[in-house]
């Protein structure tokens, strides 16, 4: 990382703006979480939509930081220094702060954060690394560092996993970065690469249309969920780490079956992998989870999933034909909240006002 010469930096009288979108785990998801990524390489597919992170990024000349978060209604103003505490209280805003000034600027700086997310935290589409992402790349555009998308990517999953010490894994950070449809390989040598996947746009019109998006009403700690799989394959779990596998299968297939335009084969697939991540860990889903997921398929779903890392959050079900209208009205009756959605070709982007 280099430091950041002063002529670099944008002029204070700007607004930094920024969005980046939240994404379909459709394949693979856990695949990308250590200690499996070091020991077997992973393999994901995702795919961005019209749900956002968004930050707004005021520059000041009064020694301050104020970082607001809208959705959460949170607020903390701190005198500027070169680093932030970590206490539990807008903690993400602040690691991406410090990063930035330890690795980048070397002196701190007064400016006003603010921050929304078009979903609530736990729904399992990804909100903080995108968060994250949006947020970086808000401070990119203020001070001219010249990250590129995988520098982006990569530095916001520092942050999180290493910085802020959570658990989780590195798809969502490159979903949000690059958008569109994503085949996302992780090698064990912790090189990552992204595959864009053309898509015939009919097809993701008929996607739009055959997907149900259905929010179960309570979030879940994803990182106890995901601290459990990770336990689970650094002892050698012979199920768990079998069923992973699986899942990395489930994400070859996956991209198969969407460039070759077989949609009917995608929820069979999507059942598959819902099968196998249920065996990765006992905290994965619940009566509830399994009480929905089963009313949809007698509705007419032909396979689904839970977005993210299981227990809670948003759950989507592949409803070919006309099966979605039965699904919707089967599902009402667990009280939870049905969330229509557009997929998105393009990642974060940052401007300047």
């Amino acid at each position: 990382m280099t430091e950041v010469a002063p002529g670099q930096v944008g002029s204070r009288h700007s607004v930094y703006l920024s969005r980046a979108p939240l994404r379909l785990g459709f394949a693979g998801g856990g695949t990308d979480v250590e200690p499996y990524t070091r020991l077997y390489g992973g393999s994901v597919l995702n795919a961005t939509i019209s749900l956002f992170a968004h930050t707004v990024l005021e520059p000041s000349d009064d020694g301050m930081i104020t970082i607001r978060s809208e959705d959460r209604n949170e607020e903390i103003s701190l005198p500027s220094v070169p680093c932030l505490p970590i206490d539990g209280r807008l903690d993400l805003a602040k690691g991406i702060y410090n990063r930035v000034v330890s690795g980048y600027v070397k002196k701190p700086l007064s400016f006003k954060l603010t921050t929304y997310v078009d979903s609530p935290a736990g729904s399992g589409l990804g909100a903080s690394s995108t968060l994250a992402v949006a947020m970086l790349a808000s401070f990119n555009e203020w001070l001219g560092l010249a990250m590129g998308d995988y520098d982006l990517a990569h530095c916001a999953y520092l942050v999180e996993r290493e910085d802020l010490g959570w658990e989780g894994g590195k798809q969502d950070q490159y979903a949000a970065t690059f958008g569109g449809f994503n085949f996302i390989e992780f090698y064990t040598d912790h090189k990552v690469i992204v595959n864009p996947l053309r898509i015939r746009q009919e097809l993701v019109r008929e996607l739009e249309r055959t997907v149900v998006l259905y929010y179960t009403g309570t979030s879940r700690l994803s990182a106890q969920i995901i601290a459990s799989q990770s336990a689970n394959v650094a002892s050698r779990n012979d199920c768990a780490i079998t069923a992973m596998h699986q899942l990395k299968e489930q994400a070859v297939l996956m991209k198969e079956a969407l460039l070759r335009g077989r949609l009917a084969d995608l929820g069979r697939l999507l059942d598959f992998g819902w099968q196998s991540k249920k065996r990765t860990s006992a905290s994965i889903t619940n009566p509830v989870i399994d009480e929905i997921y089963a009313a949809a398929r007698q509705a007419g779903a032909t396979g689904g999933k839970i977005s993210g890392a299981g227990g809670g959050g948003y759950m989507m079900f592949y409803c070919p034909g006309t099966a979605r209208y039965r699904v919707i009205e089967r599902l009402r009756s667990f009280g939870g909240e049905f969330r229509r959605f557009q997929f998105v070709d393009s990642g974060v982007v940052s401007w300047s006002s």
